[in-house]
């Protein structure tokens, strides 16, 4: 849920919760670090709710590994055993760790807004609407050397940590098969999207009452009114159709090119890094002075954006399952390049990245409706969700069901989302080799060659996909 909540939301809620009411820490300015604290936590809650889903995708698959029963058979601490369990994981974490300092860094406009902090981010879109082009290029060259430095530092510290294993061809995999995710939570939090989808169709969003102005839920509204008198199930209701649909679009497109692009990582690795510095709303500005303001602008703009932290992730992942134990002994069995990828890679690499697309769709729906805000889409009063939001926050300490709703329904569909990655996995299949009388099994296309005769009935060695070289066991 902390994932999907938009970051101008948290620190509207931090502000107005910690600096305001209670008192604890400044809410306004940037003078020392006392200040750092709030405008911390609001960029880096949602940031960090993503990255520890993508840790948790990774951690069930270095707990299975071989060494860890082992270790904890022979008495090793488990805090032990989690730290080098985390540490197996952080290579394929490093990529989208170095994309996030950069998109905290440029992405953060509304939270430099929100605390009146003179950062680069907002530097830059001033610069960009008041068409100051050397601010602009300035801040813009900024964030790229910036973004080039993360990820060149991202992608040396994960070789560094994988170390001689994508020589050796020494680890296993961390996304194989596994058992089928339970159903019942994402049915219900299905149900009830589509049950409050459901009972607002029939509702008008645009009806104006005055009378009604900022009226707490009742049987009539049951999420109350805004500072219009229009009713907020109406508008949830009917900006979910816009919104959803484009952002499922959105992020189908930016998983295939994310795909695409991560499966060459030499050539997305500079266009990662160029474009992952270009935050969102600065994207759809230069996409509205090229092809104008319209209803596709900020689909184009997110789009032209999303899919780097996807390609980035798939390139991590491809490095890993490029130095595990299994590609090394089908490749000795003689596979070819076509049946790697068909059968090994893209089995390894397709579900997690398909899973982070899936943790990004709330994202990629705020980011749409943010840009409509800003003008460059869908214009009031068009009942969008980013718009939902951004309006009613100036109300949300005297009406806070007119904030609190929309965030209700946008932390469903991240909870949603979240809940639906664990049943984007592959089935379990057993194992099929072709076998000769007397021969060496291998994958299709390999040549096979008569195996001598022994008179042990062990398995060979080379073909385990998860055996290790006896090295690697002393």
């Amino acid at each position: 849920m902390l994932a999907a909540l938009p970051e101008f939301l948290v620190a509207s809620v931090l502000a107005s919760v910690i600096g305001v009411r209670l008192g604890w820490l400044p809410a306004l300015g940037w003078y020392g670090p006392q200040w750092m604290v709030l405008p911390s936590l609001a960029l880096g809650l949602p940031a960090g709710a993503l990255l520890g889903r993508l840790l948790d995708d990774l951690l069930p698959g270095a707990f299975a590994e071989s060494w860890a029963p082992a270790a904890a058979a022979r008495g090793v601490p488990p805090t032990s055993v989690a730290r080098q369990a985390v540490r197996r994981c952080v290579p394929g974490l490093l990529p989208n760790l170095g994309l996030f300092v950069v998109g905290l860094t440029g992405g953060s406009v509304a939270v430099e807004q929100v605390f009146d902090i003179p950062g680069l981010g907002r530097l830059t879109l001033h610069a960009a609407l008041a068409q100051d082009l050397p601010v602009l290029q300035s801040g813009t060259l900024a964030l790229v050397l910036l973004a080039a430095t993360a990820g060149v530092l991202a992608r040396l510290a994960a070789r560094l940590l994988t170390g001689p294993a994508l020589r050796d061809g020494a680890l296993h995999s961390l996304h194989r098969p596994g058992p089928p995710a339970p159903r019942a939570l994402p049915l219900l939090y299905g149900a009830v999207l589509t049950a409050v989808i459901g009972l607002g169709l029939p509702r008008d969003p645009l009806a104006l009452d005055a009378l009604a102005r900022l009226r707490a839920p009742s049987p009539a509204h049951p999420f109350g009114t805004d500072a219009l008198g229009r009713d907020v199930l109406a508008r949830v209701s009917h900006g979910a159709l816009t919104t959803l649909g484009i952002a499922l679009a959105v992020s189908a497109a930016a998983l295939v090119t994310g795909l695409l692009l991560g499966l060459l990582p030499r050539l997305s690795g500079p266009l990662v890094d160029t474009v992952s510095a270009v935050p969102p709303v600065l994207a759809g500005l230069l996409v509205a002075g090229a092809a104008g303001s319209g209803p596709w602008t900020p689909a184009l703009a997110v789009g032209a954006v999303a899919w780097s932290p996807l390609a980035a992730h798939t390139s991590a992942l491809l490095r890993q399952e490029r130095a595990t134990t299994h590609l090394a002994a089908t490749r000795a069995l003689g596979a070819g390049r076509g049946y790697l990828l068909r059968h090994e890679l893209l089995p390894a690499v397709l579900p997690p990245v398909a899973r982070h697309a899936l943790l990004r769709l709330p994202g990629i729906a705020l980011g749409l409706a943010a840009l409509g805000f800003l003008g460059l889409g869908a214009q009031p009063p068009s009942p969008e969700w980013g718009l939902l939001l951004a309006e009613n926050q100036p109300y949300a300490e005297r009406a806070p069901w007119a904030v609190l709703f929309p965030a209700a329904v946008l932390a469903l569909l991240g909870a949603l989302a979240v809940t639906a990655t664990g049943g984007v996995r592959l089935p379990r299949r057993r194992e099929r080799r072709r076998e000769r009388p007397g021969g060496t099994a291998g994958p299709p296309g390999a040549r096979i060659t008569p195996a001598p005769r022994r008179r042990s009935h062990q398995p060979d060695a080379l073909l385990s996909p998860v055996t290790t070289p006896p090295a690697q066991e002393r």
